[in-house]
């Protein structure tokens, strides 16, 4: 394995990663957002208002995105566990 397998293989990893989390943490901006708008306009300042929100929509997203993200993730850890293979074969 040279570097630039191994920049590849980081490389994966990283898109991988911004494609399960990306559309929670997308999520979660957006509420934030629409909170704080709503808070600025009624002048209510309670923390809790953006944090329960917040909490209910991430989950949600989750659980909604959760068949999506497990298969990107069996698909990213099969091609990881076949170029394992692959490497055992050729060193």
């Amino acid at each position: 394995m040279n570097e630039s397998e191994v920049i590849e293989i980081c490389r994966e990893s990283i898109i991988v990663m911004l494609q399960l989390v990306g559309p929670i943490m997308i999520a979660g901006l957006v509420v934030g957002i629409v909170v704080s708008m709503i808070q600025t306009v009624t002048s209510i300042q309670e923390q809790s208002l953006t944090f329960i929100p917040k909490m209910l929509v991430v989950f949600g997203v989750t659980i909604w995105l959760l068949p999506f993200m497990l298969a990107t993730l069996n698909t990213f850890t099969q091609h990881l566990t076949d170029r394992i293979v692959q490497i055992g074969t050729n060193g």
